[in-house]
């Protein structure tokens, strides 16, 4: 297979593109065949073996790809070959292969492209574990985010607005802050040009800032800490301008303030469910349209250099990103073709993003972006949704939560004498309520500003659900109703059925409502 190659620790340049043979699985691993692959600054950190984790040589860089699982180890049970996954793999990702740990590998949701999959998850979660989990900020409170023009710092941009801040971004030139306004940032400085902390204070009239994201370090940290409120939380992310600052700490002492470091790989392995729950925040926030990545060029897998060098010399605005199976597909000549732009500058446009997004529709999945493609679709199925497993710790979680303990749902002994079969029995409702999973398997919906499920008609339960059973969800759109004030009613025929029942397990009129 194809990869770049760190042979020995260097410039970007160094690297080589070459043949090497496939990863070998160990029983927790799986082989991943990767579609794109993130550039991020530990990457260029590791290849001059300037990062905390050193990876031993030769080894490719990238640490978060997107793509389908080859072959899975003997040891690992909740992945399956031919899955779409994302994967943090700390370095590998520069490569048409990649073998990661199975706990480090997550299912990309049904309506998510590759491109997007691969180019999320680490600057949103660091920017959301910061601001969530180490500043816990609240809404109305200011946050000021140091080189918000780079992929943590415009997710913290984009993330903070979400979460309620008043946002201050700043960066080093015009353009990267026009980014920064175009993803909601309240005010914008230019820390080449004007004095961090005496722009905060006319900004805050005096008071300062409540929380510091600092992704730069170097000469412009100091200056931040000065401008800090009364109790702020200073984030240490990174130090992408190339100097760990040295701080006075008597500013911490005066300003009552905390300095936080900010490490979510560690966290990630450290708290797993609180990490798990943050990623299903951020799919969320992703499939509302509530957030979305920028993406400043993709590259092929052979230029992926040029990517590492274009982050170091601070030219990359929101994420770079490598598009691996593209590459691999086209002739060069083609690829040049397609790269040209106007200015002679040698760039990936929107087609290959393009080609990733057909690819996956080429896999029988619809993306609808607008209420026009969703009329489009009146009076014809939406398809059927994969098969999910009602577990009995499923049954016994939903009467936990529902608080309807009947000995036919929980009481495995008592089913095993009594019930046909000798199997417990799931909720009627347990079985409606995972109509929400499945319904937006097959109705993706990309740039909406809300969707919600609004109701529900008709609903029987013609057979029952046992413990064990595989349900999945078949569904047509028969009609729609806008309303003035931009709302759309989608009315969706819904029928779920189990791999040993001849008759539907629940029959539905769902009632979903969307904004775009």
């Amino acid at each position: 297979m194809k990869a770049i190659l760190c042979t020995h620790h260097g410039l970007p340049e160094t690297l080589t593109y070459t043949d090497i043979v496939d990863p070998v699985l160990e029983e927790k691993e799986v082989l991943i065949r990767v579609k794109a692959c993130a550039v991020n600054f530990p990457d260029v950190l590791l290849i001059q073996d300037k990062y905390q984790f050193k990876p031993t040589l030769p080894f490719s860089p990238g640490g978060e790809v997107s793509g389908v699982i080859e072959k899975t180890g003997a040891g690992v049970k909740h992945l399956k070959e031919g899955q779409r996954v994302l994967a943090l793999c700390g370095w590998g990702g520069f490569a048409e292969k990649v073998k990661v740990g199975a706990d480090r590998v997550f299912p990309i949701p049904p309506q998510m492209d590759y491109m997007t999959a691969a180019s999320t998850l680490y600057t949103f979660g660091t920017a959301y574990h910061a601001l969530k989990d180490r500043a816990k900020i609240q809404p109305g409170e200011t946050l000021l985010v140091l080189g918000a023009s780079g992929g943590v710092g415009l997710a913290a941009v984009e993330l903070g607005k979400v979460m309620g801040a008043i946002v201050f971004a700043a960066a080093s030139t015009a353009e990267k802050l026009a980014v920064c306004k175009e993803k909601g940032a309240d005010h914008l400085i230019n820390y080449e040009s004007e004095n961090i902390k005496e722009r905060i204070k006319i900004l805050t009239d005096g008071k300062g800032v409540d929380v510091v994201l600092d992704v730069v370090g170097g000469r412009y940290a100091e200056p931040a800490l000065r401008g800090m409120a009364w109790k702020g939380r200073y984030l240490v992310v990174g130090f992408a301008a190339g100097e760990i600052p040295k701080l006075p700490f008597n500013l911490a002492l005066l300003k009552g303030c905390d300095i936080m470091g900010v490490f979510w790989g560690r966290f990630s392995t450290e708290e797993q469910k609180q990490n798990q729950q943050n990623i299903m925040d951020l799919v969320g926030m992703i499939q509302t349209g509530k957030i979305r990545q920028h993406i400043h060029k993709v590259y092929s897998l052979e230029e992926s250099p040029q990517a590492l060098r274009d982050m170091m010399d601070r030219k990359v605005v929101g994420k770079a990103m490598v598009a691996v199976e593209e590459a691999k597909e086209e002739s060069k000549e083609a690829r040049d073709e397609k790269r040209e732009t106007r200015d002679g500058s040698i760039k990936y446009q929107d087609a290959s993003i393009k080609s990733i997004e057909e690819e996956s529709s080429e896999e029988g999945e619809r993306m609808y972006r607008s209420v026009e493609d969703l009329k489009k679709q009146v009076g014809k199925s939406l398809g059927t949704s994969s098969w999910i497993t009602v577990s009995q710790e499923v049954i016994q979680k939903f009467a936990e939560a529902t608080e309807d303990f009947q000995w036919i749902h929980i009481d495995t002994e008592k089913a095993a004498a009594l019930l046909p079969g000798g199997k417990n029995l799931a909720h009627g409702y347990l079985t409606l309520s995972l109509v929400p999973k499945l319904i937006y398997e097959i109705l993706p919906l990309e740039g909406v500003k809300m969707a919600l499920n609004y109701g529900v008609n008709k609903v029987r339960f013609p057979s029952p659900v046992y413990s064990g059973d595989q349900i999945r969800l078949k569904a047509t759109l028969t009609n729609m109703e806008e309303s003035p004030d931009g709302n759309t009613k989608l009315f969706i025929q819904a029928e779920m059925e189990s791999n040993h029942a001849d008759k539907p397990v629940c029959v539905a009129e769902l009632i979903t409502l969307v904004r775009f």
